[in-house]
């Protein structure tokens, strides 16, 4: 199981050691990609201040990012599970994971980012501000300057088992599984749902989406659970108490949609 994850937007900082390596980073097939982001990245943080924060979508208060992501070569890189917060992230507990869940994750997870394209959760990386949403002066969007690499090397990290995508949509666009590995590809979304006037309604409610997207890794993770395919997946999240409801794709080289639907948001 590969199980695509989205950053978190704010990002734990601090810490002591060692600087990035990137030759150590996991799919080493994206080693140009990434030095070609990190070097403008830099190279616009260096610079003048307002574009930068006018480049990367940040207000006044927000401005130590930039001087963080000027120092990005120097600074104290951590296992990318350490760095990567809020509530997505909180929910998973990471640390907090019995040994063999915590092995099961470092090999399953693989979190998408504007800046590094994609990593494990083991990878060393600094602390960094850069969304995948972010339309660099040089090499443009990065939504977009990320397909090409990642097409190249996504199938091969996919392996021969289910694909559990939990990306934002921002992320997505990243990487788009095709052909075969979309046929065993799950997108999740989840949806609160509510009776209203003796009516059912149903929302996406954004915080607590990526709460339950978290506690659902963590569940499988803690479980052991290997579902092959998506329709494995329902049958393994069903056994674990949700209430899920799965649509096959209509036609061979798409990706299964899964809802999850809850009751209560906490």
């Amino acid at each position: 199981m590969l199980v695509l994850l989205p950053p978190s937007e704010g990002k734990a900082a601090g810490g002591s050691g060692a600087p990035l390596e990137p030759q150590a980073l996991s799919l080493p097939g994206l080693a140009e990609a990434r030095a070609a982001v990190l070097e403008e990245l830099v190279e616009l943080c260096a610079g003048d201040e307002l574009k930068a924060r006018e480049v990367l979508g940040l207000s006044e208060g927000l401005r130590g990012e930039v001087a963080k992501n000027a120092g990005l070569r120097s600074a104290v890189a951590r296992p990318a599970g350490e760095i990567y917060t809020g509530v997505l992230y909180d929910a998973l507990d990471l640390a907090g994971l019995p040994a063999a869940a915590r092995a099961a994750a470092e090999r399953s997870l693989l979190v998408f980012s504007g800046l590094w394209g994609a990593v494990r959760v083991t990878d060393r990386i600094p602390s960094y501000r850069c969304s995948m949403g972010v339309k660099l002066p040089g090499l443009g969007a990065l939504g977009a300057y990320w397909r090409e690499p990642m097409a190249a090397v996504m199938p091969e990290a996919a392996g021969e088992g289910l694909v559990l995508d939990l990306r934002s949509s921002a992320y997505a666009s990243a990487w788009k599984p095709k052909g075969e590995v979309a046929g065993r590809t799950a997108t999740v979304r989840v949806l609160h749902s509510q009776i209203v006037d003796g009516v059912e309604k149903r929302s996406v409610v954004s915080h607590f989406n990526k709460a339950t997207k978290g506690r659902l890794v963590r569940d499988l993770l803690v479980a052991g659970a290997a579902p092959q395919g998506p329709a494995a997946l329902v049958t393994a999240l069903r056994d674990l108490g949700y209430t899920v409801e799965a649509e096959a794709p209509a036609k061979p080289g798409k990706a299964w949609s899964l809802d999850v639907v809850v009751t209560q948001i906490h």
